[in-house]
């Protein structure tokens, strides 16, 4: 009996054991996850713009079926979805009214007043979500401390209330000045327009209780803008789950990382923002665990976008405010600021389906435009006629055209010629090969430069560190990334295809309670300290508590500068009540995280503490350990095919093999093709393959130690 159908059986008579299943709904694929007592079935299903959640039932069909189990035995199901962040992109949410106090009416167009491009005379600055007639002033004051200065108008209020009833608006904002400090107008001004509203409203004393008032602003419009799109959605996901036998709970992965209920992803959608790439940086971080790896580079390159995370410690960079949707060749400032808390990356629009063209200088660029699922690459076959980062690796020989994506989708070969030589390589006169080598070189130098200024902005060298690679393209260009970044060594984990969505499984219910409050640590009050902490951690673990009965850790963290200084750094703080003699502890834990950043402190200047963080989060099992190694038995494949080597500038003869064929302990000689069902590595001539014991692909530059 093999193995699948010991599992299978084992099931069967335990048929209410507790199964995970992953769901990632990506730009171009749906990524499909199911982990049956050690063993995984996965399934990529292209995704369905009309309906997201059919490509999602797709994959739980397949994926059941081969673990021969019915939908109905699924004790759990982890969601991550690009939704919220292409209705930001492509403006497709909610027309959302803006309720804000008398006389910043205009802070979400003004902005920060800062320059992304400081040469473009003839910048635009990106359009508010919420237009300026559709904001709503109203007086009324907080302020900075928290204390009223002017009590809210009330009968503006209602006349307010009015007015958005009789137009056709989706959702409400409201967000008020300085209502981190005392959301007490916010929570009045939703009494008020409840009476006469039957909208979601959202505060953003709820939504993002920080300083700054430009970004606290945006990101409560932007939930409102999502919020409508998104309940429906999961609400008709639930459905229609149901309706197929599954009966499980849903839980959602958010933007930092751990799992939330479906009820606070309805009430915080932004808050998903960034749900599938924190699966992936997840999923590197559990692999640089189980290798005993402290300084890792995840590259996650799937159809629509690539994304870098540095991972220090097992544990990915994060950050409380990132941008979304950036308009100005992806400079920063350039997008729409959202204030929560977000695992840390770089994103960039470099997938399979990013479409190459030829600008007016005469060079070649790949992105940001994709050609998702629909129409698809020119080789899909599917009406699409423009060149995209597939159709470059198909004409450069690292895909089969008759085993793509396990057979199912069949590509042309015809077409991919056809599509890189007329709008790239006609126009440059070029051959289609030599477009297509053009085409990879432009994407991967993209990105090379992309994990170079992220590490730099980071304070890291990014050749110290080891590369981990997943999603479906990147395994088909990480050797050459390698190459360009000087790395020695990068990871393939087996399931690297459908890495997000494997990284879901491995989540943790977790949750990050934030809120702004200056405090001079001069005039160091711990009883207040003491206060605000355990509020935050209150509203952590009660969310935590929604998915789980187990232990709780919890991390506490202060972000801390300089009087005078715009921005802050963050300090772990102990997880306990404070003291008066605590003021000590904390001075010394900033001055030696601020010399960490910036070389030396500051001596003699005055030190506030100005935002707190509590994150709680359950205990995940560790996974077991393995040691890397680089010795092997060299194996000869039984095919070989032409692929383009980029060091050598040809095409060689390099050796084409199955996957699931390399016992642990064997070394694969580059050039070859490493072929499974989700995605090819390929291995360049500078570079050799030797599978892990748990059957990873180490890519190990040739004449490197391990």
């Amino acid at each position: 009996m093999t193995d699948r159908q010991d599992i299978r059986q084992d099931i069967r008579q335990d048929i209410r054991q507790d199964i995970r299943l992953g769901a990632d709904i990506g730009g171009t694929f749906t990524d499909v996850a199911l982990e049956l007592r050690g063993t995984l079935f996965s399934a990529k299903v292209l995704t369905d713009y009309a309906a997201p959640e059919q490509a999602i039932l797709d994959g739980i069909e397949i994926v059941t079926r081969e673990a021969g189990i019915a939908p109905a035995a699924l004790g759990m199901i982890i969601h991550g979805t690009t939704l919220a962040t292409n209705a930001l992109i492509e403006r497709r949410g909610a027309r959302t009214a803006f309720v804000t106090t008398e006389g910043f009416r205009d802070v979400v167009e003004m902005r920060s007043e800062s320059r992304f491009e400081q040469y473009d005379l003839n910048l635009v600055l990106p359009a508010p979500l919420v237009p300026r007639e559709d904001r709503f002033p109203v007086g009324g004051r907080i302020g900075a401390q928290g204390e009223e200065l002017q009590p809210l108008d009330e009968a503006a209020l209602e006349a307010i209330a009015r007015t958005i009833a009789a137009g056709d608006f989706g959702s409400v904002a409201i967000g008020f000045i300085h209502a981190y400090a005392n959301p007490a107008h916010e929570r009045r001004a939703r009494e008020i327009l409840r009476r006469h509203l039957d909208l979601p409203i959202s505060l953003s004393s709820e939504v993002s209780p920080q300083m700054r008032e430009f970004e606290r602003f945006n990101t409560v419009c932007a939930n409102a803008y999502v919020q409508p799109r998104m309940a429906d959605y999961l609400s008709r996901l639930q459905v229609r789950l149901r309706e197929t036998g599954v009966a499980c709970p849903v839980f959602l992965i958010h933007s930092g990382g751990g799992l939330v209920s479906v009820e606070t992803a309805i009430e915080f959608p932004i808050r998903l923002v960034e749900s599938g790439p924190a699966g992936g940086a997840i999923f590197a971080a559990d692999i640089a665990r189980r290798f005993d790896l402290d300084r890792v580079v995840s590259y996650d390159m799937g159809g629509t976008t690539a994304k870098i995370c540095l991972i220090e410690d097992f544990r990915p960079h994060t950050a409380r405010s990132f941008e979304v949707a950036r308009t100005y060749r992806f400079s920063k400032g350039s997008g729409m600021p959202i204030s929560i808390p977000v695992i840390e990356m770089i994103e960039i629009g470099a997938g399979g389906g990013s479409l190459a063209w030829v600008d007016a200088m005469g060079r070649i660029q790949a992105g940001p435009e994709s050609a998702g699922s629909e129409p698809g690459p020119a080789c899909y076959q599917r009406g699409g006629e423009r060149p995209a980062i597939t159709d470059a690796d198909l004409l450069l020989g690292k895909l089969d055209p008759d085993d793509f994506a396990g057979g199912k989708i069949r590509l042309s070969l015809g077409k991919a010629t056809g599509a890189v030589a007329r709008e790239v390589g006609d126009r440059l006169g070029l051959a289609p090969q030599a477009a297509a080598f053009g085409i990879c070189e432009v994407v991967d130098e993209n990105m090379a430069n992309a994990a170079r200024v992220h590490a730099v902005e980071n304070g890291k060298d990014i050749a110290d560190n080891t590369m981990i690679a997943f999603g479906g393209a990147a395994p088909l260009h990480a050797a050459r990334l390698c190459e360009k970044l000087g790395i020695e060594r990068c990871l393939v984990p087996t399931g690297a295809g459908v890495g997000s969505a494997i990284g879901f499984l491995k989540a943790p219910f977790s949750y990050e309670a934030v809120a702004s409050q200056v405090m001079a640590l001069s005039r160091f009050e711990p009883a207040a300290l003491n206060t605000l902490l355990r509020d935050l951690k209150s509203t952590a673990e009660s969310f935590v508590r929604a998915g789980t009965d187990g232990e709780i850790r919890r991390e506490v963290t202060a972000f801390m500068r300089y009087a005078g200084q715009g921005w802050e750094i963050p300090v772990p703080l102990p997880d306990r009540d404070f003291v008066p003699e605590d003021r000590a502890l904390i001075e010394e834990a900033f001055r030696t995280r601020y010399a960490a950043f910036f070389g030396r402190a500051v001596e003699g200047s005055a030190i506030e503490l100005v935002t707190f963080s509590v994150k709680a989060e359950d205990q995940r099992p560790a996974g077991a350990g393995h040691t890397l190694r680089s010795d092997g038995e060299t194996v000869t494949a039984p095919a070989s095919a032409r692929v383009f080597d980029p060091a050598s500038g040809a095409a060689l003869d390099s050796a084409v093999i199955a996957r699931d064929s390399l016992a642990p302990g064997v070394r694969v000689a580059g050039p070859a093709l490493i072929v499974e069902r989700e995605t090819t590595t390929v291995v360049t001539s500078l570079f050799d393959a030797v599978i892990q014991s748990d059957r990873t692909i180490l890519l190990l530059r040739k004449g490197a130690a391990a």
